[in-house]
């Protein structure tokens, strides 16, 4: 499912129109990339946890010449499926 059949099938269960549906996602989403952005979390109870994790440095190789080269650290977006999420999955 992508981005546009979600709005179509949010609107259809909430009865409102496709504009308001997208409208509130996206100001929803960019809520959540801003808020990990910052180093914090945002936890939806029973669906998951968005929050930011550190990569520590490592070493890796180049594939084309097997040369080893350092990996740098950095902080990732990372999503954690909470309990309920996780049970309708199995």
């Amino acid at each position: 499912m992508n981005k546009e059949e979600l709005v179509k099938e949010v609107a259809k269960k909430s009865k409102l129109s496709q504009k308001t549906v997208a409208d509130v996602l996206a100001a929803t989403l960019e809520t959540v990339e801003k808020t990990v952005a910052k180093g914090k979390k945002v936890t939806l109870v029973g669906f998951g946890t968005f929050e930011p994790r550190k990569r520590a440095a490592r070493m890796g190789r180049n594939p084309q010449t097997g040369k080893e080269l350092k990996i740098a650290a950095k902080t990732v977006p990372a999503f954690s499926a909470g309990k309920k999420f996780k049970e309708l999955v199995k």
